[in-house]
């Protein structure tokens, strides 16, 4: 399906009357399914927000939100996300934190055996099996981000939602989870959208790069795809030609002027 997430002409504002504050307006995008896009822009340009719509936590105040040609009206287990919180209960270890999620969507219609098979593929998928009945406490915090990212690829959702997941986390420990996200989403097949402040992250894992313009009224400036190759690796990719030039084109919108960008087609 080349249009798998679709936005027509959505926008956002909170509040009503003359003091409502607009945070999105006319925004059209569309996401192939498979496809993995990154929103990024300086803070406040409103790409937390936009997630948040196409997750349903919050209704959109104008346009139409389609997820495989359904519209979007609220969450929904074909849409997972994972914050830069990784939000795991801390009385409840790896493997129940992930069982917690799969119980709740596929509980009605599955026995305990099947339940407790999904929650240990989970945890695998994202190496983390080793630490199947350890505590949040008795992790690092990169371990607890690939629980977390267990937890929402359990369910089995169509669409994966990112909002800066390695924002807290050091550099290497960054490093290593990019990979094994890269990893994950190939194997899974899943339409992956994320949220970054990071331009290498977002060259490095994206087909296709959304820029938004500084807000308030914030709408998509750029899109770029990036034209590279997978799998990819970091060290072959940094004297890559075209990863650097996706690199300067994203920095110039970022830190340079923003004048000469002309919106380009939404389409895959």
């Amino acid at each position: 399906m080349k249009n798998f997430v679709s936005l027509e002409r959505v926008g956002q504002r909170f509040g009503s009357g003359r003091s409502a504050f607009v945070a999105l307006r006319d925004i059209d995008l569309s996401i192939a399914q498979g496809e993995f896009v990154t929103l990024i822009g300086h803070s406040g340009c409103g790409k937390s927000t936009l997630l948040n719509l196409i997750a349903g936590l919050v209704p959109a105040s104008e346009g139409v939100l389609l997820c495989a040609g359904r519209e979007i009206r609220g969450p929904g287990p074909d849409r997972a996300v994972v914050f830069q919180n990784h939000c795991l209960l801390p009385w409840l270890t790896c493997m129940e934190n992930v069982h917690l999620a799969v119980k709740r969507v596929f509980g009605a219609t599955e026995g305990a055996r099947n339940l407790e098979e999904r929650s240990a593929a989970a945890l695998r998928l994202v190496g983390m099996s080793h630490a199947a009945h350890k505590y949040p406490r008795e992790i690092s915090g990169g371990m607890k981000q690939r629980v977390g990212i267990a937890r929402a690829l359990s369910i089995e959702p169509k669409v994966l939602l990112m909002d800066e997941p390695f924002g807290a986390l050091d550099s290497l420990t960054r490093a290593h989870l990019q990979d094994a996200l890269q990893g994950i989403v190939a194997a899974t097949g899943t339409t992956t959208i994320m949220v970054t402040h990071d331009i290498d992250e977002a060259v490095l894992l994206s087909d296709r790069i959304v820029m938004l313009g500084k807000g308030p009224a914030a709408t998509i400036a750029r899109i770029l795809p990036t034209g590279l190759a997978r799998p990819r690796r970091r060290n072959t990719l940094a004297c890559d030609a075209r990863y650097l030039a996706c690199r300067a084109a994203v920095m110039d919108f970022l830190h340079g002027s923003h004048d000469e960008f002309q919106l380009e087609p939404t389409a895959a």
